[in-house]
């Protein structure tokens, strides 16, 4: 990068399974005003916008160029980015490429999902070029993939659903520390999932993440911007975007994450990644992939993440805390899922998770993206530039 970036502001709104209460542009006003206020900022000092959304889901399309005004992008060069389940972070990382470039020295990223306009079922099937009326598979979409997933981590690992159930329970006591988490079920018993119907064998119903509605906002700003806008920057160390076109697993076999973070860590001098990174928000559909993905994050040796899931090694107060907030499988607003990712990760950089704060000192921290054909982004963050 020819410029250092950093995130100065970061805003989301409520995550909710429908958002009656206002359209696509007011309910993403929500998320600009918050990242504004968090930065200290007005509309007036944002450079450039990058949208994020998937587009087919609401059947909307060119939503940027109809809410400019709700969201500061009025007479202001903007970007639309849709990469799949990806989008959020592409959104992200777009916005950290422009800024790194000179291009522009604060840039404002929205991501962004409504599905209840329109019916993602009906996108998905579309974009894979399926007959709705005709084609029955259970590659397009996200159950038959994650069902997959889960029989073939449970295979290789000798994980049971026990395991994957304790760390549903985990994840839902961080969604209930996180104010704008959608899912907050309160479980208290591995018993309530295991008696929560399947969806595909072997995955039921409390393994699998909702559909969500909600915005999320990033604000990017070059270093000699950053340092003027807050005392609290966390600085963009790296990222890297890897793609594998492999329909037999879903897109969800996570070679991708395992050469991704090889790449990104070699790069970065990070040998051991548990102890190295603070924290790890994955972009996790199901409970078996979030486990599958620990170690092909290198966070464990393979077979080992559901043993350690046992001993507390990813809670809040643990070893290596994964999914602080939540997660996927609490909080899925698609477009926006993987920015999520990213502005957790930031928020405990900056020792501002509130309830859910990590109890381990917050130095560097990594965000993950997942989408079909197994798109993977890898985001790594610092509160150094160390």
């Amino acid at each position: 990068m020819s410029q250092r970036v950093a995130i100065v502001g970061i805003g989301q709104t409520y995550f909710r399974s429908k958002r009656p209460d206002v359209n696509i542009p007011e309910m993403c006003h929500e998320a600009v005003r918050a990242a504004l206020e968090d930065a200290n900022l007005e509309a007036k000092d944002i450079d450039t916008v990058v949208y994020g959304n998937m587009e087919l889901f609401e059947g909307c399309y060119q939503v940027e160029m109809w809410q400019s005004d709700y969201i500061g992008g009025y007479l202001k060069p903007g970007t639309r980015v849709a990469t799949g389940g990806t989008t959020g972070a592409s959104t992200g990382v777009t916005a950290i490429e422009y800024a790194a470039s000179g291009l522009a020295d604060v840039v404002l990223a929205l991501a962004f999902e409504k599905q209840s306009e329109g019916d993602s079922r009906l996108g998905l099937a579309l974009a894979g070029g399926q007959d709705p009326t005709r084609d029955r598979t259970l590659f397009f979409g996200a159950i038959g993939p994650s069902a997959r997933a889960a029989t073939a981590y449970m295979r290789k690992s000798g994980c049971k659903e026990e395991h994957a159930a304790m760390l549903r329970l985990r994840i839902d006591r961080c969604a209930c520390k996180n104010p704008h988490a959608h899912l907050k079920l309160g479980l208290k018993t591995i018993e309530e999932v295991l008696n929560s119907p399947y969806l595909v064998t072997p995955l039921r119903l409390l393994d699998m993440c909702p559909t969500s509605e909600g915005a999320c906002a990033i604000i990017v700003a070059s270093e000699e911007k950053a340092r003027k806008i807050t005392n609290k920057p966390v600085w963009v160390k790296d990222w890297e975007v890897m793609h594998n076109f492999d329909f037999g697993s879903g897109g969800f076999d996570g070679l991708t994450h395992t050469e991704a973070s090889r790449i990104l860590y070699k790069r970065n001098g990070i040998t051991n990644p548990r102890r190295d990174l603070s924290c790890v928000e994955l972009y996790d559909p199901a409970t078996y992939i979030h486990l599958d993905f620990i170690e092909c994050l290198g966070l464990c040796e393979k077979g080992e993440a559901w043993k350690l899931e046992e001993k507390g090694f990813w809670d809040l107060d643990g070893e290596c805390p994964t999914n602080p907030s939540g997660g996927v499988v609490a909080t899925n607003a698609i477009g926006s899922t993987a920015m999520v990712r990213q502005a957790e990760v930031a928020l405990q950089l900056r020792g501002d998770a509130g309830d859910y704060q990590i109890s381990r000192v917050p130095k560097l921290g990594l965000a993950t993206a997942l989408g079909a054909s197994s798109w993977c982004v890898l985001t790594l963050l610092s509160n150094t530039l160390d």
